[in-house]
Formats: C-alpha cells, sequence, structure tokens
C-alpha cells in the first residue's frame, strides 16, 4: 500500500507537543485545514493524549501516534493490535529488524491496512558523536541507510530519518518507502535541540514525503499563519 502525500498540506505533520489536552485541541482548531496529520507524542500521552487521539480519529483527522516502541517480540506484537483498533495513520517503532517484523506481523493478523508502521532509524537529536557514545561504529548515515533497508525486508510503509539523509535514503529505497522527518526548520528558526536540520523547501527537494514542524508553529504568535507559510514553501518545493 502508498503511503505516499497528495498535496502540499498533506505532507505537513504537526506535533501537538504541549502540556495538556485542552491546549492540544485549541491547536488543532487553529490550524485545522493547513495541517495533513497531527503528532501526538509522549508528553501529551501521558496527559490523556492517547484518548485525545482517537477523539481526533473519530473526527476525522489524520493522526500520527509516536510511541517509538521497543520491546519483545509478542509484547510488541500485542501492543500494535491495540494500536491498529485506534484509527491512526501512522505509528512509530524502532527501526530494529525484529521489532519490526514483529509490528508487521500484528497488523498482518488483525487485517489493517490502513495504519502506517514508521521504522525509527536515528533520532535527528543525534549527532556522529552521540551515535559513537551509543556504540555504533561508522559514519550514521550508513547506519540510517541499513536501517532503512531492514525496514524494506521487514515490510514496514516507511522510514523515519533526518532530512540530510533523505536524497540518500530516496536513492537507496525509490517508492518502497514513505520518508518522514523531522529537523525540518524554515528559514531564521531556532534549530533547538536538533542537529540534522533543513528547511522544508530543501527537505522536499531532497526527496522527503512528510515533514515534522513543530516549535516554529505552535511557539508562534499566530498558529496558522506559521503553518501556513510552511505549506506555501512546501508548495513552492513540489
Amino acid at each position: 500500500m502508498s503511503y505516499r502525500p497528495a498535496n502540499a498540506v498533506d505532507r505537513l505533520i504537526l506535533p501537538l507537543d504541549v502540556p495538556t489536552v485542552d491546549e492540544a485541541r485549541e491547536l488543532v482548531k487553529k490550524t485545522q485545514g493547513l495541517v495533513g496529520t497531527y503528532k501526538i507524542g509522549m508528553q501529551l500521552q501521558f496527559a490523556g493524549g492517547l484518548q485525545f487521539a482517537e477523539e481526533l480519529a473519530k473526527e476525522g483527522h489524520s493522526i500520527f501516534l509516536d510511541v517509538k516502541l521497543l520491546d519483545i517480540d509478542n509484547t510488541i506484537t500485542s501492543a500494535v493490535k491495540n494500536v491498529a483498533k485506534m484509527g491512526m495513520k501512522f505509528m512509530t517503532i524502532h527501526a530494529y529488524p525484529k521489532n519490526m517484523r514483529a509490528a508487521v506481523k500484528a497488523l498482518e493478523e488483525v487485517g489493517n491496512k490502513d495504519l502506517c508502521l514508521l521504522g525509527v532509524t536515528v533520532l535527528t537529536s543525534m549527532d556522529e558523536q552521540d551515535v559513537k557514545d551509543a556504540g555504533y561504529v561508522g559514519p550514521t548515515a550508513n547506519l540510517v541507510e541499513q536501517r532503512a533497508l531492514d525496514a524494506i525486508e521487514a515490510g514496514v510503509g516507511g522510514i523515519v530519518c533526518s532530512p540530510v539523509e533523505s536524497a540518500a535514503m530516496r536513492a537507496k529505497v525509490g517508492d518502497k518507502l514513505c520518508i518522514v522527518t523531522p529537523g525540518v526548520r524554515p528559514k531564521g528558526s531556532d534549530a533547538g535541540d536538533q542537529r540534522r536540520v533543513m528547511t522544508p523547501y530543501d527537505a522536499i527537494k531532497a526527496g522527503s514525503d512528510y515533514l515534522v514542524i513543530g516549535r516554529p508553529i505552535y511557539r508562534a504568535e499566530d498558529p496558522r499563519a506559521a503553518a501556513e507559510a510552511v505549506v506555501a514553501e512546501i508548495e513552492s518545493a513540489l
């Protein structure tokens, strides 16, 4: 199944990285129509975000459950089966081969063809030294490439990688995987804790399908205007 985006709005993923469901709900109201998918990560998950994710999905919103699962096979399979009932569009798992195979097995067993499993390759907050400190040998790009190839073999729908790796990954995976990239910052924005970053225009040109852009939008004085500007930049790259 193809999980490629249809248009510029579809390509924008907005993380609802706020402390409460009420704040998240307000952010959705301010930006709906200009965001393709809303991402619910750990901060909101531990503040009622899982129920809110289901609520948004029932309202017709595209939802990305960013859980980054990694555990023994049976636990992963059982967990993914439960997520498969929630109406999500995307969910993340760490891109270890066994981990991805267990997640794919869950979707096959429940017959869910709509949920796109995304294998997280290397977190965009990590630089070469961080990867070395974690015990890996060789350039970060090599590790991302290996995990992308493992993702194809496992049968997941896409990968998460930094935009600076998008071009190389697109060359390697072709249309077999969708590419989701955090670490995207409009020109002039603070990179924050991200290390491997790129502008929306350059990320799309490099081969990214979906861009995860949070703080430059939800911390803006006018989040709707900020989202509109990002969509316009994406559109200019298509």
